[in-house]
């Protein structure tokens, strides 16, 4: 049995690579094992079942999301309209990547969870929203900075939560059609989205 932290890493790359193109019911322990060639014991040393590996592994993932798309995305070099412009083309860098090395759209890894097991399994469940929300608060940021001298006035958490609703049903409907490139056919829409504040 190995404790080395290489080996926890290992389960966790084969994991994430495993699940998110297929599911996390299709795959199994042992299928997990194999691939980042360990033995069962090892995987037990680390985690206590197939939950907290997917516990850890949305954590990876969302790594990922980070330094591929969020972090290069909204980095304070450009304007804040633009900054949304250049998340969608770092999303569909990100989706064409993956769809390459793949053979097919692969889809938002936390969306297809979010599908799989958010009425099955609460932890994962609030795992998962509590990504969206990371993911929303990017998003009002950008709108605050954006929005700061218009009159008009803008429900900036709803408008950012339709945001990321919007490109959740984009990457769906991507992954659907296995076409990548709806995500900058369909950009334009997403940088129009505004909901008002309500009025009293």
């Amino acid at each position: 049995m190995s404790t080395h932290p290489d080996t926890r890493q290992r389960i966790v790359a084969s994991a994430r690579d495993l699940i998110y193109s297929r599911s996390y019911a299709d795959v199994g322990v042992a299928e997990i094992c194999a691939r980042a060639e360990v033995r069962k014991g090892s995987f037990y040393h680390f985690f206590s079942s197939k939950q907290e590996l997917a516990l850890a592994v949305i954590d990876e993932l969302g790594m990922a999301l980070e330094d591929q798309v969020l972090g290069p995305a909204f980095a304070r070099d450009l304007p804040p309209l633009q900054r949304l412009e250049r998340f969608l083309e770092a999303l569909h860098a990100f989706q064409q990547g993956t769809a390459e090395q793949a053979g097919h759209m692969l889809g938002c890894p936390f969306g297809n969870l979010a599908l799989e097991l958010a009425t099955r399994d609460e932890v994962i469940r609030r795992k998962l929203e509590t990504v969206f929300a990371t993911i929303q608060a990017r998003f009002e940021r950008v709108l605050e900075e954006a929005t700061a001298n218009e009159v008009q006035a803008l429900d900036i958490p709803a408008t950012a939560q339709a945001m990321l609703a919007y490109i959740e049903g984009v990457l769906l409907m991507a992954k659907t059609t296995d076409d990548a490139g709806l995500i900058p056919r369909l950009g334009p829409a997403f940088l129009q989205i505004r909901i008002p504040a309500a009025t009293i």
